[in-house]
């Protein structure tokens, strides 16, 4: 499936068939032009507190507390195959996520965000870059700049991400360019990826967030991603910080199929 240019595969594992050596099997089965190729891997397995738990893997094989664009493709999956309704909620290692599918478009109700830092002044490249940090379920450090054309992505992005600042977890990195009060566009350098992604769910998130509070922009925010679609933020803010936020955007269903044992 894919969320927004964010690729995923999803394996149906309530019966535990893949059941032991999960890491190395994602690290496998996402590599591009040896096995099927994603972003992540996604196994939807049984759960007692919501109606179903999710385990996540980035293509490296590292497991993320949470994923939104995964998000999404993993509730749109579960309606399709009847393991829930379209309102329906998962428990993930960031918590209990709650979503609603409206045939491809799936909205995501998150957790409120945590850990905000403004202002943060560190060293790269022998220049002094100040960015904004925040957890959206995932750690992302973000970056307003005037043009996002202009930006070595995965170069200044893999060393604010693997920076002392954001050790030992480190960051997903977001370079933002507001166009207006409402739309904002967004490159993200993701971690456990380790390059440049086309969307970035908690990313989209985290940069509609930290622009909100430059003044330049207000909610809903849409989020014009590298792939080339759009994800639309929702969320207020009062005195204790961003509450009610929540993640829209498209999914596509691409392929169903088996994979072979030479795949792997």
């Amino acid at each position: 499936m894919s969320g927004s240019g964010n690729d995923f595969i999803l394996i149906d594992n309530r019966n535990k068939l893949i059941h032991e050596n999960e890491s190395q099997f994602a690290a496998r089965v996402c590599r591009r032009k040896f096995s099927v190729g994603a972003d992540g891997l996604i196994l939807i397995e049984k759960s007692d507190k919501a109606d179903f738990k999710w385990r996540f893997y980035n293509s490296d094989g590292s497991e993320a507390e949470m994923c939104g664009n995964g998000g999404r493709c993993a509730a749109r999956f579960a309606y399709i195959q009847k393991i829930a309704d379209e309102n329906l909620s998962f428990e993930t290692k960031a918590g209990i996520i709650r979503a609603e599918v409206r045939g491809r478009d799936v909205k995501l109700a998150l957790l409120e965000p945590t850990d905000l830092r403004r202002n943060i002044k560190i060293p790269v490249d022998e220049r002094i870059r100040v960015l904004s940090y925040i957890n959206t379920g995932v750690p992302h450090a973000v970056k307003i700049v005037p043009n996002i054309e202009n930006i070595d992505v995965v170069g200044i992005g893999r060393r604010i991400r693997y920076h002392q600042e954001f050790q030992p977890a480190g960051t997903n990195v977001d370079f933002v360019q507001i166009a207006d009060g409402h739309n904002i566009f967004m490159r993200t350098y993701e971690r456990g990826v380790e390059d440049e992604t086309l969307a970035c769910g908690t990313g989209a998130v985290a940069s509609a967030l930290i622009s909100s509070l430059s003044g330049k922009v207000k909610p809903p925010v849409s989020v014009n991603t590298r792939g080339g679609e759009t994800l639309t933020i929702y969320f207020r803010i009062d005195h204790t910080g961003f509450k009610d936020v929540f993640l829209e955007g498209g999914t596509a269903v691409v392929c169903n199929g088996e994979i072979w044992e030479e795949g792997l």
